[in-house]
């Protein structure tokens, strides 16, 4: 075991190589972060948890020192990390102990938020709820959550909101980054769960990666690629990025399509592998339906056509083809570049199908991930909590509502099923409309997060709307609450979460919250407490008190569903570390891969969802499904490709797409609150390729207005690999500067102001990389630096909007503001 103390880990993200070859363990390698004048021998007690700060669940212990957190160490034999700790990791535990931190509940008095006690703040979220509920009902009432709280918490908030309320408004910021994910799954198997895990990187001797910027959304997930690369018989890489990230410069191919043309790729590739039989066709005789729709949309798209469509060379595609063709064990990831991108769904799913028609599935080295954006996303699908419902049910199986109400001991008419769930960009439209009249949003922050951001403001400002906020700071979206709840955070509390490979970790409370702030699974229970629900008996809905009985509860519901939880324990996890999914009495040990034995949970019975058109998203009815797969096979579905909605013209040239940087998450909230996170990215930029650059006659740090038909923001350039015609921004920069003490910038450098309204059909996931865009210059590198600035067509006044009309001005002049565009 290889110890490593204060490495530069913004220098150095990735740590030193151990090399290891195909088959073998990665060797364990320990990394460590204390506070300035702490050492291990110092510390009182280490606390076992996990990142918050990304999906890849690595695991951690939290080190405290008189009350305070003061570092963290990597947990040497967690089947995640093996050790390995990234830059978020390392530093991002420092945003805890802000100065600014919520330590009392706010409430709005004449146009401003004062502090005020629990019981007034969460007697006026009660009145409103019983006001809504007798005038309108359910439908006025909606929940926005996030990817960074526990299952416990997204349980209990889906039993309140679907069992109690009875709303089909509920959804998580998941929608955001992992929706896609979700949907391309039961396309695929019926329902979600990753089929892979990943052990696969030890075994593979190809890994593939679609739209994923490995090196920068999970950093020890890519230290282990980079250490089986300086290994002996390293895996062929392939990227498809239109930039040259880490991922494409060590990669064997690298394909950079044309923003938007993710199908046509797939298709082409799909294309080739069944040209050259590259396939197992016993395997997709006995597990699989669907092939002959398949390879008849794939003859469509030879290499030349695609190389038109796309911009990538035909010669390039057959070489990629080749290699994803002849691996022998084939890992595939899968993330924003294609689930934020037109036609997500349908490119997702054609990346299931190169697995399922090669029969690369449930061996070692055979492992298909659609990956998860946020630490706890896949907890919001599992337990209810992004509109699905708890246990990967079905809502539109009579039977699973029936089974659900069953373990909730209510009616089953109380489950709101008469339609499908409703996805946060549909509740904001219901808000701008006036029938969803009450919103509540726990640590996330979609006047930051959302696309066309003016929009947004305008919609969360409206006197009608009462908006209840539970965070962490004063966000953004907490500047325009009627009602701000103070919660704890990672290390305050403890609850159970799930990464990417499905590996659940439990994470332990190490210190108390500052202040009065609680733990949402309390302040959740309260709420249904004050709200008096009860079950069919007349017992309280909500029958636990905390996590580990919360935790109990959850356990329950997903008995003999996919998301099996019923063989953890909490004792058995501080015991084991990370173990994964379905966990029962007949596998105690949890599941390295789903679909080993070639049976899916697609039985119409069974499966999670009966499946949507890939092209309009119109659900199948359950004749349908049944129709098409009465023996709960995989499902290969093809798919046509269609060009954007929005495309680049004389006006707006350029391509934009947004993206995230290996320093901060989100919108910054903690990382920009780590001092060496926040310096080791403390502005926004913008990228453009060099040939577009000297087109332009443009240099390496010129201040540059971009602009798209909602508005415009300002950042500097950087000249980058990026494919000509596209521009890059990323998204994690809001209305407020830390170089400032946390006080509000003179404007925002928020992407979202130029991303627009719309959607997957199928996923409902917001589309983040296909705006058309201008470009001009500002100042140049050694001319005036202007403050940033951004126009759109709500004005912006400091750091919150200023509304006209019928709606109130909710600027806070005396609070500080934050921002986090996605979750805590």
């Amino acid at each position: 075991m290889v110890a490593v103390g204060r490495r530069d880990a913004i220098a150095e993200p990735w740590g030193s190589r151990t090399p290891y070859g195909p088959g073998m363990p990665w060797p364990v390698r320990v990394d460590t972060h204390l506070a300035d004048g702490v050492s291990a021998e110092q510390v009182d007690r280490w606390v076992p948890s996990a990142s918050i700060l990304h999906s890849n669940g690595d695991a951690m212990d939290i080190a405290v020192k008189d009350g305070r957190i003061v570092g963290v160490r990597g947990r040497a034999h967690d089947r995640v990390n093996h050790g390995r700790l990234g830059p978020k990791d390392l530093f991002g535990w420092q945003a805890n102990a802000s100065a600014d931190r919520l330590t009392r509940p706010l409430v709005r008095e004449n146009g401003r938020l004062v502090e005020t006690d629990w019981d007034t703040a969460m007697d006026r979220v009660v009145a409103r709820t019983r006001e809504l509920l007798e005038e309108q009902g359910p439908s006025a009432i909606g929940f926005y959550t996030t990817g960074q709280l526990f299952a416990e918490e997204y349980y209990t908030l889906g039993v309140i909101a679907h069992g109690g309320l009875g709303t089909n408004h509920v959804d998580g910021n998941t929608r955001l980054c992992t929706a896609t994910a979700a949907a391309a799954l039961k396309e695929s198997f019926g329902c979600d769960g990753q089929p892979g895990s990943y052990a696969d990187i030890d075994h593979a001797d190809v890994i593939a990666l679609f739209g994923h910027n490995m090196a920068e959304t999970q950093s020890v997930l890519w230290a282990r690629v980079l250490d089986r690369l300086a290994g002996p018989n390293p895996p062929a890489l392939v990227c498809v990025d239109p930039r040259m990230t880490p991922v494409a410069r060590a990669a064997t191919v690298h394909l950079a399509p044309r923003p938007g043309t993710n199908v046509a790729l797939m298709n082409g590739l799909l294309h080739e592998i069944i040209a050259h039989g590259w396939i197992d066709r016993d395997y997709i005789d006995a597990h699989v339906v669907g092939f002959d729709e398949l390879s008849k949309r794939v003859e469509d798209y030879p290499p030349e056509h695609v190389a038109e469509i796309c911009d990538v060379p035909a010669d390039r595609i057959r070489e990629a083809a080749r290699v994803l063709g002849t691996a022998q064990r084939l890992m595939s990831t899968v993330l924003q570049g294609f689930y934020q991108s037109h036609q997500a769904t349908a490119a997702a799913v054609q990346v299931n199908n190169l697995h399922l028609v090669r029969g690369m599935l449930g061996r070692p080295g055979c492992g298909l991930l659609q990956m998860n954006g946020q630490p706890s996303a896949e907890n919001t699908r599992e337990c209810g909590a992004d509109g699905d419902l708890a246990g990967f049910r079905n809502w539109s199986n009579d039977a699973h509502v029936a089974d659900l109400a069953r373990v909730w001991n209510i009616d089953p008419m109380r489950i709101p099923h008469y339609s499908p769930p409703t996805h946060v960009m549909q509740m904001m439209r219901y808000a701008e409309d006036g029938s969803l009249r009450m919103l509540w949003v726990s640590a996330t922050n979609p006047a930051v997060s959302l696309p066309e951001l003016s929009r947004i403001r305008s919609v969360l400002a409206q006197e009608r709307l009462f908006l209840v906020v539970q965070d962490l700071f004063l966000t953004e979206t907490a500047q325009l609450a009627d009602v701000v709840l103070p919660a704890a955070t990672w290390g305050e509390k403890t609850g159970t979460f799930t990464n990417a490979d499905r590996t659940v970790h439990l994470s332990e409370k190490a210190v108390d919250p500052p202040g009065q702030a609680r733990a949402d699974l309390d302040i959740f229970i309260d709420y249904a407490r004050r709200l008096d629900l009860r079950d069919k008996d007349g017992r309280p809905l909500v029958k636990w008190h905390d996590a580990e009985s919360a935790f109990e509860a959850w356990k329950e519901c997903s008995r003999g569903r996919p998301c099996d939880h019923t063989g953890l324990t909490y004792a058995k996890l501080r015991d084991r570390g990370g173990i994964q999914w379905p966990c029962t009495e007949e596998h105690p040990d949890g599941t390295e891969r789903l679909y080993a034995d070639g049976a899916f949970f697609s039985d119409p019975e069974y499966c999670e969802s009966y499946g949507r058109d890939l092209l309009t998203g119109a659900p199948l009815e359950p004749a349908e499904y049944k129709e098409l797969n009465p023996d709960g096979k995989a499902m290969l579905k093809a798919a046509a490709f269609l060009p954007p909605h929005e495309q680049p013209g004389e006006d707006f040239p350029y391509v934009l797409i947004t993206g995230r940087t290996l320093y901060h998450f989100h919108t910054r909230t903690k990382t920009a609150r780590a001092p060496q996170l926040q310096a080791a990215a403390p502005e926004v930029w913008v990228e453009i390729s060099a040939r577009d650059a000297n087109a332009e006659g443009l240099n390496e740090g010129d201040l540059m207005e971009i602009s798209t038909p909602r508005g415009s923001v300002r950042a500097r350039l950087r000249i980058s690999g990026i494919r000509e015609g596209v521009l890059f921004l990323p998204f994690h920069y809001g209305y407020w500067d830390t170089d400032a003490g946390h006080e509000p910038a003179r404007a925002g450098r928020a992407a979202n102001e130029l991303t627009l309204t719309d959607w997957d059909p199928a996923s409902k996931q917001p589309i983040f990389k296909t705006a058309a865009a201008a470009l001009h210059r500002v100042a140049t590198t050694d001319g005036p630096s202007p403050a940033p600035t951004t126009t759109a067509s709500t004005p912006v006044a400091a750091h919150v909007p200023v509304t006209t009309g019928g709606e109130r001005a909710r600027a806070e002049e005396d609070l500080r503001p934050s921002g986090e565009g996605g979750g805590r």
